[in-house]
Parts: C-alpha cells; sequence; structure tokens
C-alpha cells in the first residue's frame, strides 16, 4: 500500500506545478576533500568501464559519464537491498549514502564555479549542470526521498501526469532538456518512451563551451586525409597553429597523449594509438592505465593537427547497465526502489541518454542529458613533436582541478 502523500507544498512554475521540499540545496557542503577525490575516482572507473561496454557500436562516440553517474546517484538515493548494492558495485560508488550525496553536490557546485579567462579576446568557461523530477502528480513519494534530492541536487519534483497526459509530459521534459542544453540535445525521449504506467523521470542535463587557450589558426585550416577506423582514407577538415606550444605530452609503445588546455581550467586529452592498433588501445584503456598515461605526460614542444568535427550520440541504457552489473533496477519483479515510495511497484524500465560535440579553431561546444525512466511493475614526452591526428582518436574533456571526466568520446572518421 501506498504511504500518505507527504504534506509539502505545490507551488506554481513555469515548468508546471513544483512539489518543493522544505529542505533547501546546500550551498557549502561540508565535505573532506578525501570524499571527492573518491567520487572522481570511482566515477572515472565507471566512465571507462561504460565506454568499453558500448564501444561496439559503429562509427563515432560521445557521451557524458558525469551526466550519467549524477543521474544515476539519484536514483540511487531510492534504491534499497540487492539493487541498492549493484549499483554501488557497478558505479564504483564505494562511499556511504550519507556522505555520497553531499560529495556529489560539493563536486558538482566546484565544477560549477566562477571561472575565469587570461585574455579578453576569450570567453571564460560555461558549465551548467541541472537535474530535475518529473513525478506522476497523485503517486505519493517519500518525503525522505525528496529532501535527499533537494538537498544535495537542487531537484524538486515537477508534477507530471504521466497516465493521462504522457506525451505531453514528455514534450515537456524533452522541453527543459533543450532550455538547459541551449537547444544542442533535442528529444532526449523518444515518442513512446512514457506512458501509462510512468511514475517518475530523473533528469540530468549538461552544457559546456570553452574556448582553447591557444586557438587553432583558421587561417591554417586544409583539407587534409583522415585514416579511418573502417580502412578508408577521408577528406576532413585539419586545424593547426602557426607556432609550437609547450604542453602536456606523452608517448608509449603503441599511443601518443597531449592534453589541450582550455579557459577556465578544464582541457581535452588526446589519446592517438598508432595506425593500426586502436582497436587494442581502446579494450586495454582502464582507469590504471589512463592514470599511468597521465603521470608519465611532461611539459613538452609540440605542435598539434587536429581535425574539426561535429557529432551526436545517443543511447538507450537499459541492457548496456545490465550488463555492468545492475539487473534488478530493470527487473519488474526484483527491483528495489522501496526509498522512493514507500513500496516495491517501481522499476527502471528505461535509461536514456544524448550527447553532443563540436570541435573547432576556437573552442569546444558539448552537451550532453540524461532521463531515467521509471515505471510500475504491475504495469511495466621528446623535443619538438609534431602530433598529425590523421587516425582515430580518443578524447576526453576533463576539470583540471578535480579530474573530474565531464565527457568522452572517439573519432573514428565521417
Amino acid at each position: 500500500t501506498q504511504p500518505a502523500a507527504p504534506i509539502y507544498p505545490v507551488i506554481p512554475s513555469g515548468a508546471g506545478n513544483v512539489l518543493h521540499s522544505p529542505v533547501q540545496r546546500s550551498s557549502d557542503p561540508a565535505v573532506p576533500p578525501a570524499d571527492l577525490e573518491e567520487i572522481t575516482r570511482g566515477n572515472t572507473t565507471f566512465a571507462l568501464d561504460f565506454y568499453r561496454e558500448v564501444r561496439g557500436q559503429p562509427g563515432n562516440l560521445f557521451f557524458s559519464p558525469y551526466s550519467l553517474s549524477l543521474a544515476l546517484a539519484m536514483l540511487y538515493a531510492g534504491a534499497a537491498g540487492e539493487t541498492a548494492a549493484q549499483m554501488a558495485k557497478t558505479l564504483h560508488f564505494s562511499l556511504p549514502a550519507e556522505r555520497l550525496h553531499p560529495a556529489f553536490n560539493a563536486l558538482d557546485q566546484r565544477l560549477q564555479g566562477q571561472r575565469t579567462s587570461s585574455s579578453a579576446d576569450r570567453a571564460p568557461l560555461t558549465l551548467s549542470i541541472a537535474n530535475s523530477l518529473w513525478g506522476q502528480k497523485d503517486h505519493a513519494f517519500l518525503p525522505a526521498f525528496l529532501d535527499s534530492l533537494a538537498s544535495s541536487y537542487g531537484a524538486g519534483l515537477r508534477l507530471a501526469d504521466f497516465a493521462a497526459q504522457a506525451e505531453q509530459a514528455r514534450q515537456a521534459i524533452n522541453a527543459w532538456v533543450a532550455e538547459e542544453t541551449h537547444d544542442r540535445i533535442q528529444d532526449l525521449i523518444p515518442q513512446g518512451s512514457i506512458d501509462a504506467a510512468t511514475r517518475l523521470v530523473l533528469a540530468n542535463a549538461i552544457y559546456f563551451k570553452a574556448d582553447w587557450t591557444q586557438p587553432f589558426d583558421a587561417n591554417l585550416t586544409r583539407d587534409g586525409d583522415f585514416h579511418a577506423l573502417d580502412g578508408s582514407l577521408q577528406q576532413v577538415k585539419m586545424m593547426a597553429w602557426k607556432d609550437a606550444q609547450t604542453l602536456r605530452y606523452g608517448r608509449g609503445d603503441n599511443y601518443q597523449a597531449v592534453e589541450l588546455p582550455y579557459e577556465g581550467g578544464a582541457s581535452m586529452l588526446l589519446l592517438v594509438p598508432e595506425a593500426g592498433s586502436f582497436p587494442a588501445f581502446e579494450d586495454g584503456l582502464d582507469a590504471a592505465r589512463l592514470q599511468a598515461i597521465q603521470s608519465q605526460m611532461q611539459d613538452t614542444e609540440i605542435k598539434v593537427i587536429l581535425p574539426k568535427f561535429e557529432f551526436t550520440s545517443d543511447f538507450q541504457l537499459a541492457d548496456t547497465l545490465s550488463k555492468l552489473g545492475m539487473p534488478a533496477a530493470f527487473d519488474p519483479g526484483g527491483a528495489d526502489f522501496s526509498a522512493i515510495d514507500g513500496a516495491r511497484d517501481l522499476f527502471v524500465s528505461q535509461v536514456l541518454h544524448k550527447a553532443f560535440v563540436a570541435v573547432d579553431e576556437k573552442g569546444t561546444e558539448a552537451a550532453a542529458a540524461t532521463a531515467v525512466v521509471m515505471e510500475l511493475s504491475a504495469l511495466r614526452q621528446q623535443d619538438l613533436v609534431l602530433l598529425l591526428v590523421d587516425r582515430p582518436f580518443l578524447f576526453l574533456i576533463r576539470d583540471q582541478a578535480s579530474g573530474a571526466v565531464l565527457f568522452m568520446g572517439r573519432f573514428v572518421g565521417n
């Protein structure tokens, strides 16, 4: 049986009525640095686990592990029993819940702190992260669940009528995502993904835009050869600098790596395997290997010639996350999200993710969004180096201070 609905105020807003917990978001959570390091380490491990699971998809690939971890952390706040244990293991949530959620809050606020630019002609980095909950208007959600998400994620519960107006609710959630990502993520939730059985949707949106500390010279951009993963020789726009730059660089037996900094304290880490070794390198990339690569990088005089590219990736992740180790969340008969509503009547029907990236001479724009749809189970190094990036490569967009991996992807050709 459902518990009595919590007596919380319902406040009209531009996005519809919002059920507000009286708990305010903690603006300065007392989180020890070790906890921030722990969740960042865990999130990075999950990012690479996830990449290995989805890398079999053809073509270019891009996603935001940070968006995924945030959305699933909100879901984890409502999980119990074996469902919670599987999620913690899969997502590498090693901190107890009472420390995990404040740590996510602290990292989130640190990432969105004031960013500056070193030059008047280059914009400071923009990074915005938003969370939201959309719940069936007559479904009783537990106060402790709403309080946790309000305190650590700043998410109020927007009331929707999935039972009678599922399509209207889907459009409202997609409109919120589009607005929060500057219209870069459209139609995150496809038609038919929400129906009368839907009771809760947890959503996260992240938007990033940053100028290179050293922009590429647009006058030097030329058509160039790119050896695609499928063996074809393609013509792509190649960007270059007139002069060499001092950047962190390293090389191993079968790869080169370079870190391209942005204004405002973020960077893109390029991992460029030697010709013919991309699949093997990709297969062997885990958190320990990434750490080893980064630890061997040193300041080096280098010129980089890099493709200019833009693309979008989208995913439906129920099977992927099940294979990674959390199948219980997707089992209508076995999911335990009793910390959401006091009953074991909800399961995750879909986890949807979509991400956009554009890299040009000036900098990078990236956006991503994640939606978790829940339903009622009863219903459903060297001297001067020249790095010519003319072959498939991986790239990670990272916050330099915390090491948080905001986005990750690969470019294998057009």
